[in-house]
């Protein structure tokens, strides 16, 4: 078994502090298949995100960073969740909590506010820190979507 300490820090602020452990896998490292799930919804100069993060194994993931990214910049001002920070003018990094192996994660709520008010936005959701994991399928962790402002939800 193979422990190691993962330290994500931000401007300053430390986010995260993990401990990882779990099978090691070839090379030493241990595997887990990261995925993301959900819906955005567009009305005006909102945008509705629910994301569900999850786990196809085989390994456990005690936490993991997912950054959502626009197409447009965001408002100033934003309202974010516990465990997510914004890190640029259209991105914002949020903590999915623990993944258990085979399994979904706590969903990600997210109601943000756009600059302007434009017909289509377009989001990109990708990992950007896997607990240590290695991931050899990056096809389910990486997700584009295209958003209408039509106050329809969009899945991916």
């Amino acid at each position: 078994m193979r422990t190691t300490t993962k330290v994500l820090a931000m401007g300053g602020a430390v986010l995260a502090a993990v401990t990882v452990t779990g099978p090691a896998r070839a090379g030493g490292v241990p595997e887990a298949d990261l995925a993301f799930h959900g819906s955005a919804v567009m009305e005006g100069d909102r945008v509705e995100v629910q994301l569900t993060p999850s786990n196809h194994g085989p390994s456990a993931v005690p936490e993991a960073d997912v950054r959502l990214r626009w197409s447009v910049p965001l408002a100033d001002r934003q309202i974010l969740p516990v465990g997510c920070v914004r890190t640029g003018e259209r991105e914002v990094v949020c903590g999915t909590g623990p993944l258990p192996a085979d399994g979904p994660g706590q969903r990600i709520d997210l109601g943000l506010m756009l600059r302007d008010r434009p017909q289509e936005v377009r989001l990109e959701i990708a990992t950007v820190w896997s607990g240590g994991m290695v991931d050899r399928d990056r096809t389910n962790d990486q997700v584009r979507v295209l958003v209408l402002d039509t106050g329809d939800a969009y899945s991916f």
